[in-house]
């Protein structure tokens, strides 16, 4: 398993790394999946939007788009995150950029894994799968 975080188009280093990964093995595991190889890349709204114009045809901004080139249950793929949006959404929400930016990277992980939000029912079933993680990930 691979999984590598990159930094385009924004000031900004995540902390705790090593620990984030361990935390995204954990997931793929408890998703019954097997680990391949994923990318994580921070970037900005401006950058975010033309992916999301391009791939989704989206026109609008977002905090996360993931990409899966999964192979049957072996996860790979890219979990594309809008530092200026995650920002923007901690501010909104009063929580630490640090547990923002936790919960989109779970989201997107989990959206690699399968799992939908296209409902009122899925999206309540993916936000406490997001809650049950960062909960662990601050346990251990």
């Amino acid at each position: 398993m691979k999984i590598l975080i990159f930094y385009d188009d924004v000031y900004y280093r995540l902390r705790s790394g090593k620990k984030i990964k361990k935390l995204i093995e954990n997931i793929l595991t408890s998703e019954s999946c097997i680990p391949g190889e994923i990318n994580i890349i921070f970037t900005s709204d401006k950058k975010l939007i033309k992916i999301n114009q391009q791939f989704l045809k989206h026109n609008y901004f977002t905090d996360v788009i993931s990409f899966s080139y999964n192979q049957e249950r072996i996860i790979n793929g890219e979990v594309y995150i809008s530092l200026d949006t995650v920002k923007e959404n901690a501010i909104n929400y009063n929580v630490s950029l640090k547990k923002e930016i936790l919960r989109v990277i779970i989201h997107g992980v989990l959206h690699l894994c399968g799992c939908e939000d296209e409902d009122k029912k899925k999206r309540l079933v993916m936000r406490a799968k997001e809650d049950v993680w960062i909960e662990n990930f601050y346990k251990g």
